[in-house]
C-alpha cells in the first residue's frame, strides 16, 4: 500500500499575490489554474492550492520548505532585500537570525497573508 501528500489549500486574499510570492522565492515555475485554484508545484509534485478567502477571517498556516543550499541562500538574500522580517524560531523572538539545529539551517517568515513559512536546508 502506498501514501503520498499530494497537495493542501492555502488561504489567501489574492491568489496572484500570494502564489506568485512563494513560486519566485522558491523558483518555481509560474503558478497555474487548478479549478478555482492557483497552484504552485513543488518538485515532488505536490501542489500549495491557494484558494481566495476575501474579507472572511483564516487562521494562519505554517509550511515548511526543506531547499537545497542554492534556493536558500537566493531566498534569504531576496527576502533580506525586500526588508521582510525573518527570525530564528517559530515564537517570533529572535529577530534578525536565522537557526542551526545538526545538519539543518533555516529560518521562519511571514508570507503577504501572515501565513508562518519556514525554509530548511540540510548540509
Amino acid at each position: 500500500m502506498s501514501v503520498a501528500f499530494n497537495h493542501t489549500i492555502v488561504w489567501c486574499r489574492d491568489q496572484t499575490v500570494s502564489s506568485s510570492f512563494l513560486a519566485e522565492l522558491l523558483e518555481r515555475p509560474e503558478p497555474h489554474e487548478m479549478g478555482p485554484f492557483l497552484a504552485v508545484t513543488l518538485d515532488n509534485g505536490v501542489t500549495l492550492d491557494f484558494d481566495e478567502m476575501g474579507d472572511e477571517p483564516f487562521p494562519a498556516q505554517h509550511l515548511a520548505f526543506l531547499v537545497d543550499l542554492g534556493v536558500f541562500e537566493w531566498a534569504y538574500g531576496k527576502l533580506q532585500s525586500r526588508g521582510v522580517e525573518h527570525w530564528a524560531d517559530p515564537g517570533r523572538t529572535q529577530s534578525g537570525k536565522t537557526y542551526e539545529h545538526g545538519r539543518d539551517r533555516g529560518f521562519y517568515f511571514l508570507d503577504p497573508d501572515g501565513h508562518l513559512l519556514e525554509l530548511i536546508s540540510r548540509s
